[in-house]
């Protein structure tokens, strides 16, 4: 039934479809269960939602790609199998981007392509937390990506975690101590810039993981999904500093997650890397032996995690990747300024949030402000998260709780700019007005 004043959405609605859907708690939805609810309440009330809830390329895939990939299908790739080990020419062009835009030596040989960054993640678990019997566990520096903590569950793996919130600085240093002292940290993991809070690690922090990853013989496993996208520099520049900052200069014990989903729009092929460093990619740990057909970590990774989930990635998808690295790689294709657009929009949503009495929750890079960028986080006086996108529902406006992210700040919702285009800029600041007009800060009145 179609109301006929679509905000705000009625409350017995608000009340008994997520029960109908079976959502317990939105505290703890996942993003594919805020969808669905959405894509329902959408349904029944007749209005656009501005959704910010997913984490989705708001840009079209570049032509180059695209057109690259078209004519490997046309010149017959799809009836054959790809090499696990990736296609010669896209590890090429992978290690040339790493050195290009890291500034960091990683031979094509360790540079080894996926199923996207999320099948990088799974099997560098796989194999990263076997290698040590004395050491199973990951350590997550949160907040982050929910379903990295999946991962490790269906692997039937230990994890512990901690907001990073509290722990900038020099005070990361004594906080991952005492986790590494108990001698069971296999692995970190973070995300750089963050996924939801867009914060990026500083190098004093970096070297600090890194020098501790050395003393501990820990693996990094550092998430760059968001590579280049902090716009408060510019990262993209082959060759040229300044670099994206990364803790492979200061520790060979690292596993980067390179993913083609965000600075390449191109999440609908599911295709990514790991870019391994050589010292790790051929160190030998005796405790793989025991599971794996290798002691070596790069043979284990490719002869064994990623034989036994896919056997490779798409001949396809490698192809348009390899066209998209090798135009950014030469120069002709400025990735920056490709997506530099989520940077624009994230400063204007903002600041509508700012001005109808929101805050901002992660809001500093030690001194400095967060960049405006893919995410950032927003509370509202008086409300936990999940009340918070309870009201916001109401005005059609979604987003995701911080609970589900392993945050402490229990107030917290992730907002995502990639599907609010510039055209519904004032749509959202008029909505944010009608919000906190029935919801005066500090107080619940619907």
């Amino acid at each position: 039934m179609i109301q006929k004043s679509p905000f705000p959405i009625a409350e017995d609605l608000m009340q008994n479809l997520p029960k109908e859907l079976g959502v317990k708690s939105l505290a703890f939805c996942t993003i594919r269960q805020i969808v669905q609810l959405v894509n329902r309440l959408q349904e029944l009330s007749g209005a656009s939602f501005i959704r910010t809830e997913m984490g989705v390329p708001g840009l079209d895939a570049p032509p180059v790609g695209v057109l690259a990939e078209i004519a490997a299908l046309k010149d017959g790739v799809a009836s054959v199998y790809p090499p696990i080990e990736g296609r010669g020419e896209l590890k090429n062009e992978l290690s040339r981007f790493a050195k290009l835009f890291l500034d960091v030596e990683i031979s094509p040989n360790s540079c080894v392509p996926t199923v996207g960054s999320m099948q990088s993640s799974f099997v560098t678990f796989m194999v990263a937390n076997r290698r040590d019997k004395k050491k199973d566990t990951t350590l997550f520096i949160d907040p982050g990506f929910p379903v990295h903590k999946r991962q490790i569950a269906v692997q039937g793996m230990k994890y512990e975690s901690f907001d990073i919130y509290d722990y900038r600085g020099d005070k990361l240093r004594e906080k991952l101590e005492s986790y590494l002292k108990k001698g069971n940290i296999s692995t970190f993991l973070y995300s750089n810039p963050n996924n939801p809070a867009w914060i990026c690690f500083t190098d004093k922090e970096l070297k600090i993981i890194g020098e501790l990853a050395n003393q501990y013989e820990v693996i990094v496993m550092e998430d760059l999904a968001y590579f280049g996208m902090d716009f408060r520099h510019n990262y993209g520049m082959p060759g040229k500093p300044p670099y994206q900052p990364t803790v492979a200069r200061y520790t060979d014990n690292y596993v980067l997650l390179f993913s083609s989903s965000k600075i390449f729009s191109y999440a609908g092929q599911r295709i990514g890397s790991l870019l391994i460093s050589d010292a790790l990619f051929n160190k030998s740990f005796p405790d793989l032996g025991a599971v794996f057909n290798s002691d070596q970590f790069g043979t284990a990774i490719l002869q064994d995690a990623l034989y036994s989930t896919t056997a490779g990635t798409a001949h396809s998808a490698q192809v348009g990747l390899t066209a998209l690295l090798k135009a950014v790689n030469d120069g002709d294709f400025d990735f920056r300024s490709y997506v530099r657009e989520y940077g624009e929009r994230a400063g204007i949503m903002k600041k509508h949030f700012l001005d109808n009495g929101f805050a901002l929750v992660y809001h500093k890079d030690e001194e400095h402000d967060v960049a405006d960028g893919f995410y950032f986080t927003i509370s509202y006086p008086g409300m936990t998260g999940e009340e918070l996108l309870g009201q916001l529902l109401r005005f059609g406006i979604s987003a995701i709780t911080l609970d589900t992210t392993g945050s402490s700040r229990k107030e917290g919702l992730r907002i995502c700019v990639s599907n609010t285009a510039l055209d519904r800029m004032d749509e959202l600041g008029h909505r944010l007005q009608q919000f906190s007009a029935v919801n005066p800060p500090g107080e619940r009145t619907i």
